[in-house]
């Protein structure tokens, strides 16, 4: 074969990669199912397993653990630019725990069953163990596309994600350096892990403070101004990778972890111009290097694991994932199912293969080689737990989240002073997805601080309230100070986004008028406070009883939508609900009653339902549809 061939059938081969990974992005949005299900199967496709178009040799050693150094560099970069402060103080305090104890947890536990279950050299386990704690936001971020939990719950597993992409890539290659060189003592590792962090930290602000003054300070030329930010923003991701790499190898992971979070949190012109091009190519990089990382993977080394393989795919997702969820979680906000939710979906992605693959590729063609024994059970344990991860944890995620009813509807509250926070306490304390808009930066702050889910931005602003889940809202409130502010976030709301539910809130009296004419539900502030006031002369035991809704007591109103409750009466009904709720009222047709025992249900029906909380919430799940 002469040289023009070779490069003709080498630039069609990766004509194909791009090809089928652009394709498995598609299908991915067309099935709303993580993209690394169709990489995957793409790779098995054209690699020794199936066509045999593509193996090792197609680019060379030297060629392959390039390109999947390049591409690790960039992923990471990607992952440390979408890092930002502002998203990291929208996160719980279980982030914190989980990017620490937890990574702890999975770091030892997985090390651990490796070793136990499948014999592993410590060295190897312990590499395996480093790997695995990634998450990873290139398998994280498309499940939360598809399943739209609460913004507290997807800012916990995106951050856990990135974070520990990055921490998993730098501690896996310093155990890896340390093991090549065959040293274990402890002041070993503590000197390569900070030769590595120290070299990576130092190149990373250097070139980020580069990249930075020059966007900052340089005229880019104001016709390809946006195009030339991109190439140098990229073109410091890899000009840092590649010189703390040379300093010390494996250094430059550190080095673009710390360029990519201070470019991300810099806010450098055209940042959204650089956010979409960068994110093109790592969409890119990423199908490419998953397509040909899969299509590497040999099945008997899957099989050659065993029943011991298995177990320690069952360790990680059942034992260790749970145990660090739950232990990260406690005591903060997040329910119960939440809490289950969140260690169901625990999928390894990109990270781990590709480094696993490098490292593999390292310790086979050393001379001598290193430890090839060691390389199979490295690819082969790290890439059975991708696999099973991410078709059953990825690929069910929906599923799960539906089961355990995670995926509500947002509220969104426009306005976080007195009567927002009041407002947003109360239905978070019922399980509702509340997300505050404010526009004062010392506000919002407190907010955040107080762990609500809150966005900064002017509640008049229509891209505002759609980056805020406008469009999957059930109620909106308007409960700003100012009425002019008021009467536009309900107008945009009706008619921008459709909500079934407007309120607003009528600072002044003569203006609820005005706001029942759009059809809003309106607040009288003045009617609310007179009429709060009468209760608690009139009806002392009521209005105290009232205050505490959504804590000991809750009043809810639901619609009969349960085939075997149409027809009953209303006793029977009430007969059958858990202890500590009544039947309050019947609405039908527009008019609502106190029921007598004998009125008959129909499908539709709404009754309102009083009692404690616990029992209220059972007896919807028994009853119908909350309204």
């Amino acid at each position: 074969m002469t040289g023009a061939e070779g490069g003709g059938e080498l630039l069609l081969l990766v004509a194909s990669i791009v090809g089928l990974g652009v394709l498995s992005q598609l299908l991915s949005a067309r099935f709303r199912v993580p993209s690394v299900l169709f990489l995957i199967a793409s790779g098995v496709a054209i690699g020794p397993e199936g066509l045999g178009v593509l193996t090792i040799d197609s680019f060379g050693e030297s060629g392959l653990s390039t390109i999947v150094g390049l591409s690790v560099a960039i992923i990471v970069f990607e992952g440390a630019f979408h890092l930002k402060i502002s998203k990291i103080k929208e996160a719980p305090t279980a982030v914190v725990r989980l990017t620490t104890i937890g990574a702890a947890i999975a770091f030892l536990g997985t090390a651990g069953a490796v070793r136990l279950f499948l014999g592993a050299d410590w060295d190897i386990a312990l590499l395996i163990g480093a790997l695995l704690i990634a998450t990873g936001p290139t398998v994280i971020t498309p499940i939360l596309k598809v399943v739209p939990v609460r913004d507290r719950v997807a800012a916990t597993l995106e951050t856990e994600g990135i974070v520990n992409d990055v921490t998993a890539a730098i501690l896996a290659v310093v155990l890896f350096k340390a093991m090549t060189i065959q040293e274990i003592h402890a002041d070993i590792y503590l000197q390569l892990f900070a030769e590595r962090l120290g070299t990576g930290l130092l190149v990373g602000v250097v070139v980020s403070a580069a990249v930075w003054s020059v966007l900052q300070y340089v005229d880019l030329s104001p016709d390809d101004a946006p195009r030339n930010a991109r190439l140098l923003t990229l073109a410091g991701a890899i000009i840092a990778f590649g010189a703390a790499d040379y300093v010390f190898a494996e250094a430059g992971v550190a080095a673009v972890a710390t360029a990519g979070l201070i470019l991300g949190n810099a806010n450098l012109p055209y940042e959204d111009e650089i956010e979409a091009f960068k994110g093109d190519i790592t969409l890119l990089v990423l199908s490419f290097v998953f397509i040909t990382l899969a299509a590497l993977l040999e099945f008997d080394q899957l099989f050659a694991l065993g029943l011991g393989g298995v177990a320690v795919v069952a360790i990680i997702m059942l034992v260790l994932r749970p145990l660090l969820v739950f232990l990260s979680a406690r005591g903060g906000r997040f329910t119960l199912r939440e809490t289950i939710f969140m260690s169901a979906v625990g999928p390894r992605g990109i990270i781990p293969a590709s480094v696993a693959t490098l490292f593999a590729i390292r310790l086979q063609t050393e001379t001598p080689p290193t430890n090839p024994a060691g390389a199979d059970l490295l690819v082969g344990t790290v890439f059975l737990v991708i696999l099973v991860t991410v078709v059953l944890e990825g690929g069910l995620a929906r599923q799960i989240a539906e089961k355990l009813d995670v995926i509500p509807m947002r509220v969104l509250i426009i306005g976080g002073g007195r009567v927002g926070r009041s407002l947003a306490q109360r239905l978070e304390a019922r399980g509702e997805n509340v997300v505050l808009i404010e526009e004062d930066l010392a506000v919002l702050e407190d907010l955040r601080n107080d762990g609500f889910t809150a966005r900064q931005g002017d509640g008049t602003d229509v891209e505002v309230l759609r980056e805020a889940g406008a469009e999957n809202a059930r109620i909106v409130v308007a409960a700003t100070g100012d009425d002019d502010v008021n009467l536009l976030v309900a107008q945009l709301a009706k008619s921008n986004f459709d909500v079934q539910t407007v309120i607003a809130r009528a600072n002044n009296p003569s203006n609820a008028s005005a706001f029942e004419d759009l059809g809003v539900e309106t607040i009288s502030a003045a009617e609310s406070t007179a009429w709060a006031i009468d209760n608690v002369i009139e009806r002392p035991a009521l209005s105290n009883w009232m205050s505490e809704l959504g804590r000991s007591g809750d009043v809810q109103e639901i619609e009969i939508t349960d085939e075997d409750l149409v027809g009953k009466t209303v006793v029977d009904v009430g007969s059958e609900l858990p202890n500590g709720v009544l039947i309050a009222l019947v609405s039908r047709n527009g008019t609502n009653e106190v029921p007598s025992a004998d009125v008959v249900l129909q499908a539709g029906d709404h009754i309102t339902l009083i009692g404690r909380t616990e029992a209220v919430r059972e007896a919807i799940e028994q009853c119908g549809t909350p309204v």
